[in-house]
């Protein structure tokens, strides 16, 4: 019997883009600022020049899986992670932008075989929204974890062949 399991001690050799919607970038913003020191504190170079990790920048969350499926179909990268906040409004606009953008991100990881980490928050209000990017606790740490952990899973698996 083999198990697999990611790990999180070494992500040296780990490739890895964030897709980041500019949307309601007071949260998004801080989401990123989690995700890097999380994978900083991993061993991931996240300086400007480094060749480990790229961020983009997209206009929205509806934006995130066609930028999302275009660098993974690169091969350039191990793992990625969007990161979006989709805030609930007077419209059922936050319905339509939750659905497409959920689905079209997990139809990348599907479609491509590169695991795409689901960091959009979907809130009721913007202070639900600030609590989960660092007023309380910043989940973008916890999606910068999931990502060593799948980057590292799927290479132990792909070892494994």
């Amino acid at each position: 019997m083999a198990t697999f399991e990611g790990r999180f001690t070494d992500a040296s050799g780990l490739r890895i883009a964030v897709v980041v919607a500019r949307f309601n970038d007071l949260v998004t913003g801080k989401l990123l600022s989690g995700c890097l020191d999380c994978l900083a504190r991993h061993g991931i170079d996240t300086s400007s020049s480094s060749s480990q990790l790229d961020v983009a920048w997209v206009p929205g969350s509806f934006e995130l899986p066609i930028v999302t499926q275009q660098l993974a179909r690169s091969g350039r990268y191990e793992v990625l992670i969007t990161l979006g906040a989709v805030i609930r409004g007077d419209t059922p606009h936050f319905d339509v932008v939750v659905a497409e953008s959920s689905k079209g991100i997990a139809s990348v990881s599907r479609e491509t075989g590169v695991p795409v980490i689901f960091g959009v928050l979907t809130t009721d209000t913007m202070q639900q929204a600030l609590e989960r990017a660092g007023i309380k606790s910043n989940l973008g740490w916890s999606y910068g974890l999931q990502a060593l952990e799948m980057g590292s899973l799927m290479a132990a698996i792909a070892r494994a062949d």
